[in-house]
């Protein structure tokens, strides 16, 4: 059994988590107030059912783009690292969209669009980090290597090896 700092901290952030969705949810619905009494209940209706389908839209076009991204990253023997990122946060935005909510259509057109991507890949390849970090993991770019063989006797094509160098 594991005793001491790291478990009660975890235990923590876990005991936040609904308290986190309850304030979110608090926040949708006085933005979905606010905007209401400013623009009306119809209007606003409407808005929200075109942020959702939008949602739906770009979920499908930049999954399709981000997968093939990291197709073809796997295909070139590239560690997919970004395009990995990249299709946790379409993912992650498209489902945002889909909500109900002009907050979370924000933070999902960040997290979707191919231009304000970037700045939200900064801050999970952060997170990530600071995560590795307390674990007691260091991982430096370049340190994991993996490489497509196909000239092996035997080997169609499926089979990726990878090296992880121990400095």
């Amino acid at each position: 059994m594991i005793h001491g700092p790291a478990p009660r901290r975890r235990r923590r952030r876990l005991a936040l988590v609904p308290l986190a969705l309850v304030l979110w949810v608090v926040l949708e619905v006085a933005v979905l107030i606010a905007v209401g009494r400013w623009i009306g209940f119809w209007p606003t209706l409407l808005l929200v059912i075109a942020l959702s389908a939008l949602g739906a839209w770009l979920l499908r076009r930049e999954g399709r783009r981000t997968w093939q991204a990291l197709r073809t990253a796997l295909r070139s023997g590239q560690m997919p690292s970004r395009e990995i990122a990249d299709a946790v946060l379409v993912f992650v935005g498209g489902v945002l969209l889909t909500l109900p909510g002009f907050v979370s259509a924000v933070v999902g057109l960040v997290f979707v669009l191919p231009l304000t991507r970037p700045v939200a890949r900064i801050g999970l390849e952060a997170l990530v980090a600071r995560r590795l970090l307390a674990a007691g993991m260091s991982v430096a770019p370049g340190e994991a290597r993996v490489r497509r063989t196909r000239d092996r006797p035997g080997n169609d094509g499926d089979v990726v090896e990878g090296e992880i160098v121990d400095d």
